[in-house]
């Protein structure tokens, strides 16, 4: 593995091992791909102002989250199906994220149970996404499940009320193989099936509107945080209904294409929210200067999703963790060489505008 110095390294070496229908589904973006390919250029249209002569003798790359401390600013992102890139899945993402120190969000498309996933890494905390099925019952099932296991907040994806067009799945005519099993999704439909994604997305909720984070709150007792918005209009939506936080993202460039890169986004987001309930992102993050540039334009946090797929498709939890490593070392040097010796020094500052000639 010593040949492998970045997540760029991971992703092709992922993109070798991988067969083609999961490689396909993971690396896809909906249409023309445009909003995944901006999701990762945006970065580039920023460029660092450091400040130098800081004393940097000490610099941490901790930072608290809703009120969890982490090592870094830098969460697991919800992603399903990750037996399809490891045997072991889910279970070596959590054991990852907790040697990393942070926290994993765990998908209702999990192959392993919120119980499982919690007895890999007891101590590690951990937040749950929410999908709402068709079955509002089911939905309360499962959310209650993940409280009583210990997770710590809810993630509503919000923009998925069908699923978007992603044609390299079409072209690769792959399907969720029957023996993998997807709890929620067999606890739906009653047993696992093979079936396309956008027919698994049948079983989730059309209508789902931001009652339901009043709903899911009442359920659980835990914060929710609406994962999908991009919209100033949307952001005050999420206040006034009580969201914890919000999570700048457009599902990784797999939902609508010609939407926003997320870091384009967030300013919006930020400002509308005023400092009155938690901001993260995801979308792009491949490296520790992605990490200092979010922060800088007012994310609290950044979630990285298929970055550490690679990881886990290459070396199962040794890869998933290598990569979440390399990013808090590339992250700590970002902040060093900027004259921040916290991630909560980073401000508008350090940031400007790329100019082209």
């Amino acid at each position: 593995m010593d040949d492998l110095l970045n997540v760029c390294d991971y992703e092709r070496r992922a993109a070798e091992l991988l067969p083609p229908g999961p490689l396909a589904y993971f690396a896809a973006g909906a249409g023309d791909e445009w909003t995944l390919r901006e999701n990762v250029a945006a970065y580039r249209r920023w460029t660092l102002r450091p400040r130098v002569l800081r004393d940097v003798e000490t610099v941490s790359t901790a930072a608290t989250v809703l009120g969890t401390d982490v090592a870094m600013p830098i969460l697991v992102a919800p992603m399903a199906y990750q037996r399809l890139a490891h045997p072991d899945g889910e279970l070596a993402m959590a054991r990852a994220a907790a040697k990393a120190g942070t926290v994993m969000c765990v998908s209702t498309a999990s192959t392993a149970s919120p119980a499982e996933i919690a007895a890999a890494a007891p101590d590690a905390p951990r937040w749950f996404q929410v999908y709402v099925f068709r079955d509002r019952e089911l939905t309360r099932d499962w959310v209650e499940r993940a409280r009583d296991e210990g997770y710590r907040a809810l993630v509503l994806t919000a923009d998925t009320p069908y699923l978007g067009r992603r044609e390299r799945d079409v072209r690769t005519g792959w399907k969720i193989p029957e023996d993998l099993d997807v709890h929620a999704v067999a606890a739906a439909l009653g047993s696992m099936q093979s079936m396309t994604v956008a027919d698994q997305f049948g079983i989730f909720s059309p209508s789902v509107s931001w009652r339901d984070i009043e709903q899911l709150a009442t359920w659980s007792a835990l914060p929710v945080l609406v994962k999908g918005v991009h919209t100033a209009e949307d952001a005050l939506l999420a206040v006034e209904h009580g969201a914890a936080g919000v999570i700048v993202s457009n599902h990784g460039g797999r939902q609508l294409d010609g939407v926003a890169a997320t870091l384009d986004a967030l300013p919006e987001v930020v400002e509308a929210v005023a400092g009155r309930l938690a901001v993260l992102l995801d979308g792009g993050i491949r490296r520790g200067i992605d990490v200092v540039t979010a922060l800088a334009l007012g994310a609290d946090a950044v979630l990285a999703g298929r970055a550490v797929l690679w990881g886990l498709a290459v070396d199962g939890e040794a890869g998933a963790a290598r990569v979440l490593e390399l990013l808090r070392e590339e992250l700590w040097l970002a902040l060093a060489l900027s004259g921040c010796c916290s991630p909560g020094e980073v401000t508008r500052a350090h940031v400007a505008r790329a100019t082209t000639l």
